[in-house]
């Protein structure tokens, strides 16, 4: 990355002054229907000044520590909910053992020290890890403390001049791949060179000034790394790609405890790849390639750059990375991770990501037979749990700020109105991305307005209504960013049940929910299956996977507790309708064991379902529960 100018359309590079970028700062924070306090902007430069004093602190130059910062998270403080397990300023990892991404239910011990970071810089400190998670001085503390004992590993001491702090940055990477940490080191001292200024999400404000360094590379010589020079990537032409695996291994004696992807022959065992996933790392590129290559249950098919769109394959799409945090979406899917954060991803997704990200999309469509539209198309933050307590811990990546009528455009497959019935009761959501701009918090901060893809739903047609709330999330009906569960996204349809002067209802998520809608400005006609329950039932269940029938596994050799499991999530009362694609037949990829293939099998069920955009996630019913009903 020769530059950041141009780069980040959204980052203020333009202000070559602090006071500029003050003015700036007081525009966007009361531009929203709640001003922050005098308090607040009086403590602006809180984040600065953390900078300047553990730079001093700990002998490290402070354009090192705010460029690695910078490459880190933006400098924007976050609580790391990927499986990345970032968090801060410094992105200091810390890595938590579930069963979050392969969705297997796998409940392992493991050894992730070589990972952990942030419990390093938490030993470095004499500090609680916990504290470095939520206190932006003590975070930035410890990724200087990090830097100063990498400076001793690599050149013996701590040098006084940043050209010497090349080594320091890239162990700080976090990658042993030769190729990765010096790219990661080298677009930090790009940064350097050419400076960075921004507003951050809470209204900070941070000026790094350009800085002439020529980094001493030969700092990074004593540091084992390693060559991989991988060939024969699974991408369109015309794009920058390279393959370095992710990590396939017995993780302990026991032959169920492996990672972080599994074996499979898709299609052509069976298991049909249906859906492409969109994901944002809540990291870097570079820590996501690198966790990826540890012991981390959790890999994708592919990484994306924001900065050049580069993109790295890490799984083949024959097999089944574990990336969505559901097994069945796992077994159906192809993962993609986009470099950034949710909370921030105006300054993150870059057009050269979005074009990168679209090719790579619209190859591996015409590949699979993968329909290009939402139903197939989804982000993280629309695949289900499996039960009702992993709903409620699912991700929302890629958020708000990611244009999905932008990439459905560079995928040559634009949401329009559909040229069906003109008096459709489908409506699809399709504001304005760029002049959609609805009042987000993060972190019990009030966010700067910026264009989204998400709208809000109240209980009633009035903006002095509550939200509409998820029964699966304790602490929500809020406008809180990753409160999903009263939000609709563009290119999700829905029945529309009522119409009150500028608002419209639909049905959403067992209830009715209303949304601003004047002259259609924020849905157009839509179309698809709609299915409603049959009559008779009062209500029918909603499971976040089509999973086939018990009698199914009669004769497989799978014992009860290897079957496929999906709790009903919802119910959907007598009398609602849902759009629904399909339907679908059951399935179930039972894999279980490391490298031995033999013992995978695809489970075919009678049973079918419909797929419906049932609220902000997808979900599925039962094709014996339903019938179809005319638009």
């Amino acid at each position: 990355m020769a530059s950041n100018v141009g780069k980040f359309p959204k980052l203020l590079l333009v202000f070559g002054l602090a006071a500029g970028l003050v003015l700036l700062a007081l525009g966007l924070l009361t531009a929203n229907k709640e001003s922050a306090s005098a308090s607040e902007l009086a403590d602006s430069n809180q984040l600065q000044e953390a900078f300047e004093k553990a730079a001093e602190e700990f002998g490290v130059p402070q354009s090192v520590l705010m460029s690695v910062a910078y490459h880190e998270s933006r400098w924007d403080q976050h609580k790391g909910h990927s499986e990345v397990g970032g968090y801060g300023v410094m992105n200091l990892v810390h890595i938590d053992v579930d069963e979050d991404a392969s969705g297997k239910g796998i409940s392992a011990e493991k050894d992730v020290a070589s990972l952990n970071s942030l419990d390093k810089a938490a030993e470095l400190l004499g500090e609680d890890a916990e504290v470095l998670k939520s206190d932006p001085e003590q975070n930035i503390r410890g990724g200087a403390a990090l830097l100063a004992e990498y400076a001793k590993e690599t050149v013996g001491e701590i040098p006084s001049d940043p050209a010497d702090w090349y080594g320091a940055v890239v162990k700080y990477s976090g990658s042993d791949i030769k190729d990765v940490a010096e790219e990661y080191a080298n677009e930090v001292f790009a940064t350097i060179q050419s400076g960075a200024e921004r507003v951050t999400i809470n209204g900070q404000i941070v000026l790094l000034k350009p800085e002439s360094v020529t980094p001493n590379k030969s700092t990074a010589d004593n540091i084992p790394l390693r060559n991989t020079k991988y060939t024969g990537t699974d991408c369109p032409n015309g794009l920058e790609c390279s393959f370095i695996p992710a990590r396939y291994e017995q993780f302990s004696s026991s032959t169920t405890d492996y990672g972080n992807y599994d074996i499979a022959n898709r299609p052509y065992d069976g298991l049909d790849i249906r859906y492409i996933i969109i994901h944002d790392i809540e990291g870097s590129a570079e820590s996501a390639i690198n966790h990826f290559r540890n012991a981390s249950y959790v890999s994708a098919q592919y990484v994306i750059d924001s900065s050049s769109g580069k993109v790295t394959q890490m799984v083949r799409p024959e097999d089944v990375a574990w990336q969505a945090g559901n097994w069945y979406f796992n077994m159906h899917s192809i993962g993609l991770e986009h470099e950034g954060f949710a909370a921030s991803g105006a300054d993150w997704y870059s057009e050269q990501m979005y074009r990168s990200s679209a090719k790579l999309v619209k190859y591996l469509a015409e590949k699979y037979d993968i329909p290009l539209d939402r139903q197939h198309i989804l982000g993280h933050d629309e695949v289900p749990g499996l039960s009702p307590y992993r709903q409620a811990r699912m991700h929302w990546d890629p958020g708000a700020y990611w244009d999905w009528s932008h990439f459905f455009n560079l995928l040559g497959a634009p949401i329009t109105p559909s040229n069906g019935d003109p008096d459709s009761s489908i409506v699809t959501i399709a504001p304005n991305y760029n002049t959609n701009q609805p009042t987000f918090t993060y972190e019990g901060e009030l966010q700067a307005l910026e264009s989204s893809s998400l709208i809000h739903l109240y209980t009633e047609p009035s903006f002095d209504a509550p939200l509409v709330k998820d029964q699966h999330i304790s602490n929500g009906g809020t406008n809180r960013i990753n409160d999903w569960g009263n939000k609709a996204a563009i290119g999700q349809s829905y029945y529309k049940v009522d119409q009150e002067g500028d608002w419209t209802a639909i049905y959403y998520g067992g209830q009715k929910a209303w949304f601003y809608n004047p002259n259609n400005q924020n849905a157009i006609r839509g179309d698809g299956i709609l299915i409603t329950p049959k009559d008779g039932l009062d209500s029918i269940p909603v499971y976040g996977a089509a999973y086939p029938e018990d009698s199914a596994y009669e004769g497989t050799g799978i014992a009860d507790w290897a079957k496929g499991s999906a709790l009903p999530l919802y119910e959907i009362p007598a009398g609602q309708i849902y759009v629904a694609t399909g339907p679908i037949q059951s399935t179930y990829y039972h894999a279980k064991y490391f490298n031995d293939p033999a013992t995978n099998q695809v489970v075919v069920g009678q049973d079918e379902y419909y797929q419906i955009f049932f609220n902000h996630r997808v979900g599925f019913v039962k094709k014996s529960d339903v019938e179809v009903v005319n638009p």
